[in-house]
């Protein structure tokens, strides 16, 4: 129950940054070592961050006894085989989002972890945000009537040549960089898997989408819109509309620590305000009680595979020029 979890860093990509703060505020995490694909750039980096160990090579940082836990932020289409490795490893794995590209990459990467007993969650950190749970609270209280649509947005102006999210073989597109996020708050929202889904994209030279444009249809008369993209400005918002009122969350999947949201009803707005955390702390704290307290993490190998599922189909939809059923169970 006490014990210091020792983390460390699989590679030194950029979102290592974003945790390495709430590894350093929660009480029960430890920084200790990082890994790149050679030992000079582990080290300027350790040196960089003041993290106590380097490793030169992945497979270094797996073998080391005294690391716990593996934050995994590879390149897309690597998170499968390094969690499955890590878990291999007898290491808890908080993997980077999109968990895996593919189904059989999920269920693989779940079998390795019901096999070996480690904890392995996806970092989707809005989902552990005060905000989120407070938007969660709100539709499932009734407030809103009956839910009627979601629409959410994720864009930003990728201008960086030869950056991974363009890169297909990769992983890359703006649908599995940051359109994951409005599928995973719609889901999240409904509380089940959309039967049905239709997409759009507007395709690079690469053959990734630069923009994708979805909609999913639940049961029950519930519809989701979404856009992604990374040839516009910076927008980020999600809005959920029910029959008796809507509510708007201008920042969903980057809240900070205090927050608002918009309650419209009777052509009255309520502003909500929000207090919450470090982004990232949520995420580190729940692996934490997961693995010292035998709880369960709150984004299932389930969840993280209903997303993948999403998609999938989307970009099937958006290939062949029509509707994708989604298979159910």
């Amino acid at each position: 129950m006490n014990k210091i979890l020792n983390w460390g860093l699989l590679s030194t990509a950029k979102i290592n940054q974003a945790l390495i703060k709430p590894l350093r505020a929660s009480k029960r995490t430890r920084l200790l070592s990082v890994a790149s694909r050679s030992i000079s750039s582990a080290e300027a980096y350790a040196r960089e961050w003041n993290i106590p160990r380097a490793h030169g090579s992945y497979e270094a940082l797996l073998a080391d006894p005294e690391i716990d836990v593996i934050y995994n932020p590879l390149p897309n289409h690597l998170h499968a085989e390094w969690t499955i490795k890590a878990l291999r490893a007898g290491k808890h794995v908080l993997c980077e989002k999109p968990f895996a590209l593919t189904l059989a990459e999920v269920d693989a990467m779940s079998q390795a972890a019901q096999e070996t007993g480690k904890i392995l969650e996806e970092a989707f950190m809005y989902r552990h945000h005060a905000q989120t749970l407070k938007v969660k609270e709100i539709v499932d209280s009734g407030l809103l009537g009956k839910l009627q649509l979601i629409k959410g947005a994720f864009t930003f102006p990728l201008t960086r040549e030869g950056d991974i999210r363009s890169k297909k073989e990769m992983g890359g597109g703006s649908i599995w960089d940051v359109g994951c996020y409005p599928i995973s708050y719609a889901r999240m929202i409904v509380g089940a898997e959309p039967v049905e889904v239709f997409g759009w994209q507007v395709e690079s030279e690469s053959g990734t989408d630069d923009s994708f444009i979805g909609q999913m249809r639940f049961e029950g008369g519930v519809h989701a819109q979404f856009d992604s993209g990374f040839k516009s400005p910076d927008r980020s918002m999600i809005e959920i509309v029910g029959t008796e009122a809507s509510l708007t969350i201008p920042a969903p999947f980057k809240p900070g620590k205090t927050s608002e949201i918009f309650l419209s009803r009777n052509n009255e707005q309520e502003k909500i305000k929000i207090k919450g955390n470090e982004l990232y702390l949520g995420e580190v704290e729940d692996m934490c009680d997961a693995i010292t307290q035998n709880t369960a993490p709150r984004i299932s190998h389930k969840d993280s595979r209903g997303n993948v599922a999403v998609i999938l189909a989307l970009l099937e939809s958006a290939r062949l020029g029509k509707p994708v059923a989604l298979a159910r169970g």
